[in-house]
């Protein structure tokens, strides 16, 4: 990853970035808006998930609020994704690729400065990163660059973060049941914490990404296999 040209292309995005950002962002998703605080993804904070495995639908999660961003005049932005982006499949779950930008952080300290510098720009609704490890003190830097440029920032970690504490105002672990995706609140911050929802798959949607052994069985696929 190049920082310059990273930088030179979000500040012209951030030159356009001229919407007001609302409180919420509705998730797209029944069950999580009936328990998250005024009916969707708080604006302006930090949102880990925590997937017990990969593959289980830990990205479809966030595919209505992507979707819907690209549609206004607002961009979303990748970083560092375990799969490699399907652009046929991203069309279909209604992303509009000219509001995408995928980062290729080659490491821990590029991935977490293209998510700050990112969060930091008003023209983005949300950013979704993958860092391998990542700090309590990293995850404040990250927070205040969301609430900074009024934005969402999607951070997978793995599910040994769910022991420890963190600044994040949102934290949710994912786990697989036989037909659904099950998620516990960890914490929510302007909610209650403790309780979990179950989200029921939706058979007319393909699934975001392959099996945890990255493979992938057609090209309905946003994400295809990476690292």
């Amino acid at each position: 990853m190049n920082r310059a040209e990273t930088l030179e292309q979000l500040a012209r995005l951030c030159r356009t970035g001229t919407v007001a950002a609302p409180v919420t962002e509705p998730s797209g998703v029944k069950e999580l808006d009936a328990v998250l605080p005024n009916g969707g993804w708080p604006v302006g904070t930090v949102v880990e998930l925590m997937p017990l495995s990969t593959g289980i639908g830990e990205f479809r999660l966030l595919m209505p609020i992507l979707a819907r961003l690209t549609r206004t005049e607002r961009h979303i932005a990748l970083i560092r994704t375990p799969y490699v982006p399907f652009a046929p499949a991203l069309i279909q779950h209604g992303v509009q690729l000219d509001r995408l930008l995928i980062i290729n952080a080659s490491n821990e300290e590029d991935t977490l400065w293209a998510f700050e510098q990112t969060l930091r720009c008003k023209s983005f609704g949300a950013v979704v990163a993958w860092p391998s490890v990542v700090k309590d003190r990293e995850v404040r830097r990250l927070q205040l660059a969301a609430e900074a440029g009024r934005s969402i920032g999607f951070l997978y970690r793995p599910p040994s973060a769910a022991l420890e504490s963190s600044p994040a105002a949102v934290r949710l672990k994912l786990q697989a049941t036989s037909t659904s995706l099950q998620v516990d609140i960890l914490k929510c911050r302007g909610a209650r914490g403790g309780i979990s929802v179950v989200v029921e798959e939706a058979p007319s949607l393909p699934s975001p990404v392959g099996t945890g052994e990255g493979k992938i069985p057609s090209s309905d696929y946003p994400l295809t296999a990476n690292r």
